[in-house]
Order: structure tokens, then C-alpha cells, then sequence
């Protein structure tokens, strides 16, 4: 009976989806909100805080399934769960829970919130989150951003960047990609691989409003294709081509681009794998990565890091976290499989 839920359940968030999930944390079969708020609120209260009790509830229920337990603790302990957790909790374990107490759309908005706000822009983070969402995660991120900051996610981008760069991100945000077709349009593949490639290698300088056009409105099976038939025109393949033609965060948005497109997950174990084994390990990067993808596709980027890394996500947490954040991580990622 457990494995049809578990089946029913990895159905369910593919359904009506443009790309297949592969989350890391799924529904609690057996989910009762008021049994859980009640641990929550034992662990808050007790005496030095039972940090392992928050994760092992907080880290193993939906986001769905946490709000459920935020609004039974509210009525329990007549106090909000959110603001109990922020007083009990501290450190690199308080913004992983935080985090989780937020949907990813929440949380992808505030991290592109975070990256433009006050002084200087965190270009690398904008990137990463801008360029590497599918298109229906973009339009709810928009709207969700509007929501949480009453300010348009367009105007911001466009007020903090500049350039081709600013014109590439609000291509993205403006969020007009075409949806996967059943129908493979081989004469339209060749038509965009080679206008990419007359754009860029074949000329001095580089069209970098066609290269925006056709990587901001194509769907992404069909640039898989024409990056594919992009190697019969050019010596070199898309992400060489982008080297050598642009350079600074335009070279690098579309070397997130390419790479999502081509494999999305891969993208990620890379950023994974430099994060955690960098000098002083990128821990904002890390905690960003895992919130945000664990319910969306953090079970592939383990494998695809296993795969390329010889070694497991799980392993290298271990090897370079430690302590509660350390337990969060690991509780997230899952059993090593």
C-alpha cells in the first residue's frame, strides 16, 4: 500500500507539468499537523531546544504539509510557529528552517530580492536563479514577488542591471518561451541553429539580440535540438561559441542557460560540488541549492553529483558541514542511494 502512495504521489507532480520532478522530500502518507505542532512546541520549550526534533519533522513534510503544521501550532500554542522558530533557532540552522517555512516560488523571490536590494547587486545569485527556472516557475515567482515586496520583479531587475545583460534577464522574466510541442520542427531547428551561429562565430562581433531572442522564447526540447544542429555549422559547440563572444555576466547567464537546458540537474551538482568543496565551503550557496530544489529535482542532482563526482552529495556534506547544519542538509538530501 506504501509503494502504490508513493507511486500516486510522484504522479501527481508530474501531471500538468512541463518538466519531470524528482524531489528529495514528498508528502507524509500518515500526516497528522496536530501531532507534529505538538512536537515542534515540546522542542521549542524544552530546555537548550531540541533542534533534532524540528528537523526530523520540518525536513520530512511538503511545504504544504508544513503550513498545515504551522496553522495547528498557532491554534495550540496561540503564538506564530514562524516567530517561535526564529527566537529558538540560530546560526545556519535557523535560515535552512526558515527557508523551508517558505514555498519555492516564496523562496526563490526572496532570494532575487536579497540579490538586488541595497547597495550592489549579487550578480551571481541573480543569474543562477533567473537563468536556471523553467518558465511556469518564472511566472510564479513574479507573481509571488509582487505578493511578498508590492514591486514588480521587471522593474527591479531592469533598475539593478544594465546592458545586454539586463536585456537577456528581462527576456527571461518577461516569460515568453513557447511550451514543448509533440511536433519537432526540423526546418525551424536549422533556422535557429544557424541564425545562431551567422550571429556569433560567422560575423565580427556578436548579434546578441538574435542569441537573446531565440534562447529566451524557444522551448527547451527544441533548443536541445538546435544546439545539437548548431555543431554541423560551427567548429565549436554553444558554450564554446559563448566563450569566445561574450564575456563578463552576459558570457555567464548564458553559459547557466545552456547548461540548464542541456541538463539542468548536472548544472546544479557542479554548483553543489564547488560550493561545499571551495575554500571556507559557499554555504549561502549550498542552503540555496537544497531548499530550493528539494522539492523540485534534488533527488537527480544527487545523482547526476554522484554520477560526476564519484562520490555522494551525502558524503560530501559530511565531510565538509558539521553539527546542526551538518543534520538539516543530510535530512534533506535524503538516504545515499
Amino acid at each position: 500500500m506504501a509503494m502504490v502512495s508513493e507511486f500516486l504521489t510522484q504522479l501527481s507532480f508530474n501531471i500538468g507539468a512541463n518538466e519531470p520532478t524528482y524531489p528529495t522530500v514528498v508528502p507524509v502518507v500518515d500526516f497528522n499537523p496536530d501531532r507534529d505542532a505538538a512536537r515542534i512546541e515540546t522542542s521549542i520549550k524544552t530546555k537548550g531546544v531540541d533542534e533534532q526534533t524540528i528537523i526530523e519533522v520540518l525536513t520530512k513534510r511538503t511545504y504544504s504539509q508544513r503550513r498545515d503544521v504551522a496553522f495547528a501550532y498557532e491554534k495550540k500554542a496561540k503564538k506564530d510557529m514562524i516567530s517561535a522558530l526564529k527566537g529558538a533557532l540560530s546560526g545556519s540552522l535557523k535560515t535552512v528552517i526558515l527557508g523551508l517555512m517558505n514555498s519555492t516560488a516564496e523562496y526563490d523571490a526572496s532570494v532575487i530580492r536579497g540579490s538586488i536590494k541595497g547597495a550592489g547587486t549579487d550578480e551571481e545569485t541573480l543569474i543562477e536563479v533567473l537563468c536556471s527556472r523553467s518558465n511556469d516557475e518564472l511566472v510564479e515567482i513574479k507573481k509571488v514577488y509582487m505578493e511578498l515586496f508590492k514591486k514588480d520583479l521587471e522593474k527591479d531587475v531592469a533598475g539593478d542591471t544594465s546592458g545586454n545583460f539586463a536585456k537577456l534577464l528581462l527576456a527571461l522574466v518577461q516569460t515568453k518561451r513557447a511550451a514543448p510541442s509533440s511536433i519537432i520542427d526540423y526546418e525551424k531547428i536549422d533556422d535557429d541553429a544557424r541564425a545562431l551561429f551567422e550571429a556569433g562565430i560567422k560575423m565580427k562581433g556578436t548579434d546578441v539580440p538574435t542569441w537573446i531572442s531565440i534562447m529566451s522564447e524557444r522551448s527547451v526540447p527544441h533548443l536541445q535540438k538546435v544546439f545539437q544542429r548548431y555543431k554541423s555549422y560551427s567548429p565549436y559547440d554553444m558554450q564554446e561559441s559563448i566563450v569566445k563572444e561574450v564575456k563578463g555576466d552576459l558570457q555567464k547567464s548564458f553559459l547557466v542557460l545552456v547548461k540548464c537546458f542541456e541538463n539542468k540537474q548536472l548544472y546544479f551538482a557542479n554548483r553543489l560540488n564547488e560550493a561545499m568543496k571551495s575554500k571556507g565551503a559557499k554555504e549561502q550557496m549550498v542552503t540555496r541549492i537544497i531548499v530550493s530544489r528539494c522539492e523540485v529535482d534534488l533527488k537527480k542532482i544527487c545523482s547526476e553529483y554522484k554520477t560526476n563526482f564519484g562520490e555522494s552529495v551525502q558524503k560530501t556534506i559530511l565531510e565538509h558541514t558539521k553539527g546542526d547544519y551538518q543534520k538539516v542538509l543530510l535530512s534533506l538530501c535524503g538516504p545515499e542511494e
